[in-house]
């Protein structure tokens, strides 16, 4: 069984980086915001954030590749970091203190798959950080030494669950507002918490169903192990185990077959 402790504490010194970087441009009123193409926001801390990010594991991973959202990917190999700077940006560049830096790794495994096998997102802002590795568990905490074991919940029925989401324009953009409405009409709660937030509440058991319709290997591969390793299921909505679509459900694990069949409708 691979030792991914090293990867682990690695990934902590990435996220201590790039949060000096995030959190000193929070609410900065000299902030430089631009336009990307798919016309979403990144800030020059998004940027700034990867770079740092970047060359940490230059120095102490050459031979890995990594893959951010604002540079691309660079190397080659069978380990690739990602790197999503700022998940959440227009909530950072509106001083909501909503948003984290998403990094994980990723190897090919026996059966020739990608998977993330670390995983780590920070949220400064909020004074909260969750990280997980294979088949070592998932943690919340401020550190390493200083850290508690996350797990998901153990609700059973969609009437009890807790279900958070981003927002209604994806759904609807897919043709799937109405299958998305249904599964909120029969959940307990509903919650747009939104981003990293919805599945790191998974992970702790506060929140029993999270999905969105459209996202980006960034947005996903630290969150998915994260979700997994603390007992829960992540998938796309087609129901493949992982990061690898186009979009997501994650679940406490005991729900996820049912907010499949009603997401997809």
């Amino acid at each position: 069984m691979a030792d991914y402790h090293d990867d682990l504490r690695l990934a902590h010194v990435l996220a201590d980086s790039a949060d000096s970087v995030t959190l000193e441009r929070f609410k900065a009123l000299d902030l430089k915001i631009e336009t990307k193409p798919d016309l979403t926001p990144v800030s020059d801390a998004d940027k700034a954030a990867e770079e740092h990010v970047r060359g940490v594991l230059q120095r102490a991973r050459p031979r890995d590749a990594v893959m951010g959202e604002e540079f691309g990917l660079q190397g080659t190999g069978p380990r690739r970091w990602v790197i999503d700077p700022i998940d959440g940006t227009k909530n950072y560049i509106r001083g909501v203190p909503v948003w984290a830096t998403l990094i994980a790794l990723l190897e090919v495994g026996p059966d020739g798959v990608e998977e993330p096998v670390v995983g780590i997102v920070s949220a400064p802002a909020l004074n909260r950080r969750w990280w997980a590795a294979k088949d070592l568990g998932a943690y919340a905490g401020r550190s390493l030494a200083k850290a508690n074991r996350i797990q998901v919940s153990r609700v059973s029925r969609i009437e009890d669950a807790s279900f958070s989401y981003s927002s209604l324009s994806g759904w609807e953009e897919r043709g799937r507002l109405d299958a998305f409405l249904d599964l909120t009409r029969s959940c307990w709660r509903t919650r747009a918490y939104g981003d990293f937030w919805s599945y790191m509440m998974v992970a702790e058991g506060a929140v029993d169903i999270a999905a969105e319709p459209e996202l980006s290997l960034w947005d996903m591969a630290a969150n998915a192990v994260i979700v997994q390793e603390a007992g829960g299921r992540f998938t796309g909505l087609d129901g493949i185990p992982g990061p690898g679509g186009a979009d997501a459900v994650a679940s406490n694990g005991i729900l996820h077959e049912e907010a499949l069949r009603r997401l997809t409708v």
